[in-house]
């Protein structure tokens, strides 16, 4: 028979195996060490959980490489620490594990963080979302390109991938005026690449059994959510995770045609929407608003699990912000809630009701 001695280490070592383990992918230009370590290391006492982990992100690498060490030293979580640019590396790595994603949010735009409706200036909210929040289920866009070459990439994304105008935009970004001035500096690069009126012609699939067809056309964006800086609503019907993408064609004519794309984005998208989902909305009137505006003829908007394209010519393409370089054809496609992203626990009232 046992005695009391001798169980006590193997009931030990079981405690010490069931306790989990997060792990912190950052990048040193984004975040404050010092500070960031200290939040995270008293969410993670108070919840009972094991040392965290700590991965620094290289030039040469944003993050896959230090999330896939992350999961091979068994983490529960993987946190990630910067921009956009940090949150799709780290997010292809952690996409189809057992591991969850959380969100550290820094940089310029944090666009998941944003869609997704998290603080992004609540720094001990987030951590401590790590260690006590739940999972919540969203797709995950997949994408292949061909080069001019011949030669293929195959990406993850989260938020957008785009060509034409918006690749270019982000091309022509001056970093030091972005480091400056952070999102602004898009507008900057906006007014230079609208400028070139050059639109580009491809022909496209939607789906196996949906419209094929071929188009001209100066941007296509294929988005898994809807929202881009400044809070601006490009694609009003989209949802992180309703298993389908939103796309949209832009077909402006002239400079007017651009102000009518600006008008629709930065604010009828947000009013239209609401307008929709209100009473108003269901009305004969409503009905007609809501209608003519999603035949505004600069914007074409589709929905689709599959979406191939093939350009007539080389184009720059970007991927949830980041300019990739130029490609000949892409496939996209959507995995289903195949991402666990933690997010905070909401807590309930407690403030007392008025006495009556």
């Amino acid at each position: 028979m046992s005695t009391p001695s001798e169980t006590a280490p193997a009931d030990q070592d079981a405690l010490q195996t069931e306790q989990r383990t997060a792990a912190v992918v950052y990048n040193p230009v984004k975040v404050h060490l010092p500070t960031l370590k200290q939040t995270v290391e008293k969410h993670q006492q108070e919840a009972g959980w094991g040392e965290t982990l700590w991965f620094e992100t290289t030039e040469e690498d944003p993050g896959g490489g230090m999330a896939r060490a992350a999961l091979e030293a068994g983490a529960d979580v993987v946190a990630a620490a910067g921009g956009d640019g940090t949150v799709r590396a780290v997010a292809e790595v952690v996409h189809g594990s057992d591991a969850s994603l959380a969100l550290l949010p820094s940089g310029t735009g944090n666009l998941l963080a944003r869609n997704m409706k998290l603080p992004l200036d609540d720094l001990g909210g987030m951590a401590k979302a790590i260690f006590s929040g739940n999972d919540r289920s969203i797709d995950f866009g997949q994408i292949g390109v061909e080069r001019p070459d011949g030669s293929r990439d195959e990406f993850g994304f989260l938020v957008m991938a785009g060509l034409g105008l918006d690749a270019r935009m982000l091309a022509n970004t001056r970093p030091g005026l972005k480091k400056r001035v952070g999102w602004l500096a898009y507008l900057d690069s906006l007014f230079r690449s609208v400028r070139d009126t050059d639109g580009f012609e491809f022909k496209y699939r939607l789906d196996e059994s949906a419209r094929n067809g071929s188009v001209r056309a100066h941007s296509v964006i294929v988005g898994n959510c809807g929202m881009l800086q400044a809070n601006a609503m490009l694609l009003p019907d989209a949802e992180i995770d309703d298993g389908v993408f939103d796309i949209v064609v832009m077909r402006p004519r002239g400079f007017f045609g651009w102000v009518r794309i600006g008008a629709r984005v930065f604010w009828e998208n947000a009013i239209l929407r609401w307008f929709h989902r209100s009473s108003l909305g269901n009305t004969v009137v409503g009905r007609r608003i809501t209608t003519a505006a999603k035949q505004e003829r600069p914007l074409r908007y589709m929905r689709g699990e599959e979406f191939v394209l093939r350009l007539t010519k080389p184009d720059e393409f970007e991927i949830d912000g980041d300019p990739v370089g130029e490609i000949v054809a892409f496939r996209a496609q959507i995995d289903a809630g195949s991402l666990d992203v933690r997010v905070p626990v909401i807590e309930p009232h407690t403030g007392r009701g008025r006495k009556k």
